[in-house]
């Protein structure tokens, strides 16, 4: 039961890195075209391009709480790892 238990802690700690690894590399973008809307936005001084830069920085804002949300579940998997490793290790002695 415990064995099992960690193997799907194990298994989803290892997706929820990768879904780390691809946020991170879409904040990065998003970042980026954010930065570029608002440059754009201080030269054309335009109703329009002040709302595109809005828009952009509201991703950029969503997609920070997306990767704050995948870095707490992996924190609270990862001490239910720990606390399920322990476990499996009294048992063993």
């Amino acid at each position: 039961m415990l064995e099992r238990k960690l193997s799907s802690a194990t298994r989803r700690l290892k997706e929820l890195r990768e879904e780390l690894a691809v946020v991170d590399e879409q904040l990065a973008s998003l970042a980026a075209e954010a930065d570029d809307t608002r440059l754009r936005a201080l030269v054309s001084e335009t109703p329009l391009a002040g709302k595109e830069h809005q828009e952009a920085q509201r991703h950029v804002d969503a997609m920070a709480r997306h990767r704050r949300d995948v870095a707490v579940r992996i924190e609270t998997l990862e001490r239910t790892q720990d606390e399920l490793l322990d476990r499996f290790m009294a048992e063993v002695r």
